[in-house]
């Protein structure tokens, strides 16, 4: 069976176009600038297309080839489908989880989102996690931490911000029951867990205002706490 090909200027020439190696260059280039920068099925599958468009039809490629591409071609597909599966399982296992996300604008400026996720929902190839009513790009995920991990770590250093802002021990009076009274209320309702993000440093300098707001309700002349509640005072030795 022969072959028949046009030559123009010594050039094979396949449906007009020449057959030379700058056009497979520029297939990859659009393959890859349609799949974002990566090759992905698609642009697997144009690259076959394009191979076979530009041919030499005088030694043609052999149909194993053929067959052997389109077997890496169904390897790929297959490989790619499953990560998308995996991708979603793992999407959908952080509801009620509370992430930290980057999204990064036209301009370049870089925007961080945190909070818990509602619900995940998928459009075509793409993932979302709904935080706060709003919907983010799975890709854009970077960190996720448990619930209770965040609250803790949220009280300590509110706790602390406000331990700070209060007078030195040595010149508190009367007029400052009430504050050192809220702190150690705080305190009171933080658990073993929370209280193990403060630092040592942190604990000591708490119990100097506990011990001083404890000496302060036992001397009241009725026993009550001059500050309007009643609650107990606890130090870490």
């Amino acid at each position: 069976m022969s072959a028949i090909a046009n030559v123009v200027d010594g050039q094979i020439v396949n449906n007009g176009k020449t057959a030379d190696s700058s056009s497979i260059s520029k297939a990859v280039e659009a393959a890859k600038k349609e799949a974002g920068g990566a090759l992905d099925k698609d642009a697997f599958l144009q690259l076959l297309v394009t191979q076979m468009q530009y041919q030499d039809p005088l030694e043609p490629t052999d149909n194993t080839a053929y067959v052997s591409q389109l077997a890496t071609f169904s390897t790929l597909e297959e490989m790619q489908n499953m990560g998308s599966t995996m991708d979603r399982q793992s999407a959908s296992a952080l509801v009620g989880k509370y992430v930290f996300m980057e999204e990064t604008s036209a301009t370049g400026d870089t925007k961080s989102i945190e909070g818990t996720v509602d619900y995940v929902t998928f459009s075509g190839s793409k993932t979302y996690l709904s935080i706060e009513g709003t919907l983010y790009d799975y890709d854009n995920l970077k960190t996720v931490t448990d619930p209770d991990y965040t609250l803790a770590i949220k009280l300590a250093d509110t706790f602390v911000s406000q331990l700070n802002k209060l007078p030195k021990v040595d010149v508190l009076t009367k007029d400052n029951l009430e504050d050192v009274g809220q702190i150690v209320e705080v305190y009171s309702t933080m658990n073993s867990y929370q209280r193990s993000f403060l630092t040592d440093e942190e604990q000591k300098v708490y119990n100097t205002y506990a011990e001083w707001y404890m000496n302060q309700v036992d001397t009241d002349s009725d026993g009550s706490d001059t500050s309007g509640t009643t609650q107990d005072t606890e130090t870490v030795e």
